[in-house]
């Protein structure tokens, strides 16, 4: 968090600084994604990825030419993953869970997959090039804090009665993330661009909440807390027009 802050603060500082703004840009995207969860727990593995989408308003303040402070907002669907539990235990304890989907997470490797949605604050740098024909390259570093407002969980092989299941509360409230953006602008009117490209997205909080007891050798009577700090991964294919 202390690092957002202050990345934040220095893209403002450097905005605010200039003599005189160039220009100002919005735009939306509409960016497909291909996320996944990790953890920092070798008993607790990825095991699948969800197909998401990220849409929302973008905002490009240009202090010079070619460098602009970026930010936006927009809605993270479908963010997660699939995580696999080699041991058994009580897991999504703060979710309201029926008796027949709990039984499952008392088999050998639970696989308990997340779909999680985020309104999300990204801020960043943006340098591009000058133009060749129609088209500029560019680089964007960034940050970003995420707002979960609803997050889904699946209990994997479990039957269609185990899926869709509300997790709202075994997911944190905020995710905090950085990421890198690159591709290009192809401009097609003289106010207008087409945008496409490649980025890769990275949480550094905890997503889950460690609240689930986790089963030693199986055994009930031999437990621990669940302390694994699980983090949100993705690709986004970059799509978006700016005016």
């Amino acid at each position: 968090m202390k690092k957002f802050i202050v990345f934040t603060a220095l893209l403002i500082s450097i905005s605010f600084a200039a003599q005189a703004q160039e220009a100002v840009r919005f735009g939306f995207q509409l960016s497909p994604t291909f996320g996944w969860m990790s953890t920092d727990d070798n008993t607790i593995n990825t095991n699948g990825t969800n197909v998401g989408l990220k849409l929302g308003l973008v905002g490009e303040f240009y202090f010079q030419e070619n460098y602009a402070v970026t930010t936006g907002l927009g809605f993270y669907f479908n963010a997660g993953g699939t995580l696999a539990h080699e041991r058994e235990g009580e897991y999504w304890r703060n979710s309201e869970i029926s008796q027949e989907c709990q039984d499952f997470f008392m088999q050998n490797g639970p696989n308990l997959k997340y779909s999680v949605q985020y309104v999300e604050i990204p801020v960043g740098l943006k340098l591009r090039t000058r133009e060749f024909g129609y088209i500029r390259y560019f680089f964007e570093p960034n940050m970003g804090l995420g707002f979960r407002t609803q997050a889904k969980g699946d209990v994997r092989n479990a039957g269609d009665e185990c899926n869709d299941l509300n997790i709202r509360s075994d997911v944190g409230l905020l995710n905090v993330f950085w990421g890198i953006n690159g591709g290009i602008e192809y401009s097609v009117s003289e106010s207008t661009s087409l945008v496409g490209g490649l980025g890769a997205q990275f949480g550094f909080v905890d997503a889950t909440k460690d609240d689930d007891i986790v089963f030693i050798d199986g055994s009930s009577s031999n437990t621990v807390q669940e302390d694994s700090k699980g983090v949100l991964r993705a690709i986004v294919l970059r799509l978006g027009v700016m005016f």
